[in-house]
């Protein structure tokens, strides 16, 4: 296209030079026929302006060949270069062409081994079906289940990796705190009767007891709110009551009756008024003295009058307030081991059971009431959490509810704290094999250092060693769902396998 353009320039510029030229010569041409005396000159003149329009354009078209060489050469080699690009074009086009056929041919053959393995899985399956007698959902489930147990097993020897060593590193470090606190406490073992017994002089006091058609100890037992147990016990009269105050109250008044020798209506109501002052300063100063004794100095009278009534109860033969004070020191101690502020533990600790003194006249769990009589008398919402949460009822949130559980339970398990009746002994054990022998797999149990231990002899056919560690953990949290005990049941599972044979 370009030459096109070059040519028809290069003939546009020859008709403008043989333009140009051919005016002039018109013009010289006039001249001369102007005058006759001038055409000499004008001839010359004529013959000079032709011969240079002539180089000139002989200039001009060579010029304009040489151009138009010089773009056809351009041209061509242009017009190469294309060539050359329509041929690569091609080559590539028929490169693509065969390499999708080979495409479509492998794709092919891919579809045939395809099926072709398709169709050997099918035959497979088919045989491994009739050769084990089971079909793929049945194999899958059954591999499912392996892999099932399998992974059970590893949990369950991990679970009881882990739980060995923080069972190890718990028990070292509770050990040391433990050992540090009780060590430095020393208390006296001191348990109490919940019937309190008069002796008397002669059995002749008795009949003066019971006085005329009972006059007597009908007008004790109306005005102490006692009942007075008169027996076939020689020199002696027992004194019943759940409530223990009232009990010291008619103790002491029987003794200052049987004292006097005086008795009659009006002399017992003025001993029981008497008996009563005398409790109430004994109640008063226990409260006292339980205070001085654990180092606090500032608490409401109301609760320190409460806590001189715990001075007369018991619990499993432990006396309360003793039983109050003594936690109290161990939470203390506990919680200096541990770094902390003994003051906010020493305090809950003391005042943990003091719902016991009006449980048996308000409904509800003594942690629950004590925690509420707290929170009434002004006393901290951390010691009244310390309350209410030592016996569970409510989840222990903070490092005092811990430390004041774990300083109840030092105090009421250690060894002569607590006594309890035979019968409720007897019974306990009872439901402690019971409990543990209601499991699959279990052989025999024995209930060992009073209830503390309970071994547990398993069917080896039937429980591996990983289901007795998993036995144990079930059969301890079946005894905390079921039991009421202080301290801790330790459960142990024996699991022995035995071969025998004769030699004959």
């Amino acid at each position: 296209m370009e030459w096109i353009l070059t040519t028809a320039a290069l003939v546009v510029g020859v008709a403008a030079v043989a333009f140009v030229v051919g005016d002039r010569g018109r013009r010289w041409r006039r001249r001369a026929d102007a005058g006759p005396a001038s055409e000499p000159h004008g001839v010359a003149i004529s013959g000079t302006a032709t011969d240079d329009a002539r180089l000139r354009a002989a200039e001009a078209r060579e010029r304009a060949e040489a151009a138009l060489d010089q773009r056809r050469a351009e041209a061509s080699a242009r017009e190469d270069r294309l060539t050359g690009r329509e041929a690569t074009l091609e080559q590539r086009a028929a490169n693509l062409a065969q390499r999708e056929e080979r495409l479509v041919d492998r794709e092919a053959e891919l579809d045939v081994r395809r099926q072709a393995i398709v169709r050997l899985e099918d035959e497979a399956r088919t045989a491994l079906e009739r050769v084990s007698g089971l079909d793929a959902k049945a194999a899958r489930d059954a591999l499912l289940a392996k892999v099932e147990d399998e992974a059970k097993r590893q949990a369950s020897v991990l679970v009881r990796d882990v739980e060995t060593k923080t069972r190890e590193e718990a028990d070292r470090r509770a050990r040391r705190i433990l050992a540090t606190a009780v060590q430095r406490l020393a208390v006296d073992v001191v348990t109490q009767a919940s019937v309190s017994v008069v002796s008397l002089p002669t059995d002749e006091m008795k009949g003066r007891i019971i006085g005329r058609d009972g006059r007597n100890i009908r007008t004790f037992e109306a005005v102490t709110g006692v009942n007075l147990v008169v027996d076939d016990t020689p020199e002696a009269v027992s004194v019943s009551t759940f409530d223990p105050v009232r009990r010291e109250v008619a103790r002491i008044a029987l003794v200052r009756l049987v004292e006097d020798g005086r008795i009659h209506p009006a002399s017992i109501e003025e001993s029981y008024e008497k008996a009563k002052a005398e409790v109430e300063q004994t109640m008063a100063d226990a409260g006292e003295w339980a205070l001085l004794e654990v180092g606090i100095s500032r608490m409401h009278p109301e609760l320190i009058g409460l806590l001189g009534r715990l001075r007369f109860r018991t619990s499993y033969g432990q006396n309360v307030l003793n039983h109050l004070v003594e936690s109290a020191h161990i939470a203390g101690m506990l919680a200096s081991e541990l770094g902390v502020d003994p003051t906010e533990a020493t305090r809950a600790a003391f005042l943990h059971d003091i719902g016991k003194a009006v449980s048996h006249e308000v409904g509800g769990s003594h942690a629950l009431v004590g925690a509420e009589i707290a929170r009434r008398f002004g006393e901290d919402a951390s010691v009244v959490h310390g309350i209410e949460a030592h016996h569970n009822e409510v989840e222990p949130r903070t490092l005092t509810a811990v430390l004041v559980q774990a300083a109840d339970t030092v105090s009421a398990a250690r060894p002569g704290a607590r006594r309890e009746a035979l019968e409720g002994y007897v019974r306990r054990l009872e439901k402690l094999e019971k409990i543990a022998g209601g499991f699959v797999g279990v052989d025999r149990v024995y209930a060992m250092q009073a209830g503390r231990e309970v071994r547990v002899v398993v069917d080896p056919g039937t429980v591996d060693d990983l289901a007795a560690n998993q036995l144990a953990r079930q059969i301890a949290r079946r005894l905390e769902d079921e039991l009421q005990y202080p301290g801790e049941i330790e459960v142990t599972v024996v699991r022995e396998f035995r071969a025998t044979d004769y030699a004959r």
